[in-house]
């Protein structure tokens, strides 16, 4: 939509990326969206624009809250490989050594490290569980470590698309003794990084409403039709039935849950300053277990994304099929519909990108055309 608003800055010479933001608006039928790019922890590009809503009468503020999905795995991931480096506990320690629960099912080989690059297991729950279950963290942490794995953990991998930020959660909270909403505000606040994992009701007027290109009804999973992957894959995103968020999204009870894996909230700004803080050797993360947590973990092909993917360690290297820039080195995790955030540690830039007009898959051309025109203009 020609019309949609935009405001914020972008300093000299990056002007091309306030156009390729434009242009989102105007051809590729975004709605309302942020995006910040930040070099050496100093402000590039701070846009925003379009609406908060479907009807487009709210338009989008500096400090307007998105669902960006996907993104947070990386964030709760961050949490975790936190744990890992106070020496709360290791990559190759058995999650049952932290979490006795988990060992149920013939669990008990799998490790932290199966965990965080989707090796563990679990990519689905196959016991009936409603949504009522997913406003309850016990509920959830629970049927997860009593889940009959899918194969033997640690000889496959598959994206745990949905149980990740219960898994990798649960994980956090055996260790540090939070969860993952308190421990994300302890990181988060000394870096003003405005980034939630179950937002206050006191903030919820600030959150922008979701709205998705292909409806927002969920799937009934026909049990009795399906078998091995093709049922792992449906109960991954349907089970519970809001577990993708489809059908609660813009509710006040899936805004206040903590689903680490789904329902972050977030802005563009807080997204890039997280990964700025990551490029600053030391501050969030020592740089050996950085660089083990941001290289190739696991390697193959993925039946819940029906392609080769690869992971590392709560964040997704780099890889031509799914590119952060053009540098070997970035790191960082897209969101369904589109929204991404990375770190390029070759140019010192951080990357945030939010918004909510949901379009399939992660690659979308909207945050295709803001990166490659940012790369154009360094």
């Amino acid at each position: 939509m020609a019309g949609a608003p935009i405001a914020g800055h972008c300093a000299p010479g990056f002007e091309p990326v306030r156009e390729a933001f434009a242009a989102n608006f105007a051809e590729q039928g975004e709605v309302g969206a942020a995006v910040t790019v930040l070099r050496n922890g100093r402000p590039l590009v701070e846009l925003f624009g379009g609406w908060r809503d479907a009807a487009r009468t709210q338009p989008w503020a500096p400090d307007t809250l998105v669902n960006m999905y996907s993104v947070g795995k990386a964030v709760v991931g961050l949490l975790l490989l936190q744990a890992v480096d106070a020496g709360e506990v290791g990559l190759d320690d058995r999650v049952c050594s932290v979490w006795p629960e988990f060992a149920a099912e013939g669990k008990g080989a799998a490790t932290v490290r199966h965990a965080l690059c989707h090796r563990a297991g679990v990519p689905a729950i196959r016991e009936a569980l409603t949504d009522d279950d997913l406003w309850r963290w016990d509920r959830m942490a629970g049927a997860v470590a009593a889940a009959v794995p899918w194969w033997e953990p640690g000889t496959r991998h598959a994206y745990h698309t949905n149980t990740f930020g219960h898994l990798i959660g649960e994980l956090v909270r055996r260790t540090t003794g939070e969860l993952p909403g308190a421990r994300l505000r302890e990181l988060a606040g000394p870096l003003d990084a405005d980034l939630w994992f179950g937002v206050p009701t006191a903030e919820q007027h600030r959150c922008a409403e979701l709205i998705w290109a292909l409806g927002d009804t969920a799937t009934v999973v026909d049990r009795d039709a399906l078998g091995g992957d093709e049922l792992m894959v449906q109960l991954s995103y349907f089970n519970p039935p809001g577990y993708s968020s489809i059908g609660v999204v813009n509710t006040p009870a899936w805004r206040s849950a903590q689903v680490p894996s789904t329902n972050g909230h977030g802005t563009a700004t807080g997204v890039a300053r997280l990964y700025a803080a990551l490029l600053e050797p030391g501050r969030l993360l020592s740089p050996g277990l950085l660089a083990e947590a941001t290289r190739p973990q696991s390697v193959g092909f993925c039946p819940v994304l029906a392609e080769e993917v690869t992971f590392g360690l709560g964040f997704k290297p780099t890889t031509p099929r799914r590119p952060f820039g053009p540098n070997p080195g970035a790191f960082g995790h897209f969101g369904t519909g589109g929204a991404v955030g990375f770190a390029d540690p070759e140019t010192g830039i951080a990357f945030g990108y939010v918004m909510n007009h949901v379009i399939p898959r992660w690659q979308s051309t909207r945050n295709r055309s803001l990166i490659d025109t940012l790369y154009r203009c360094l």
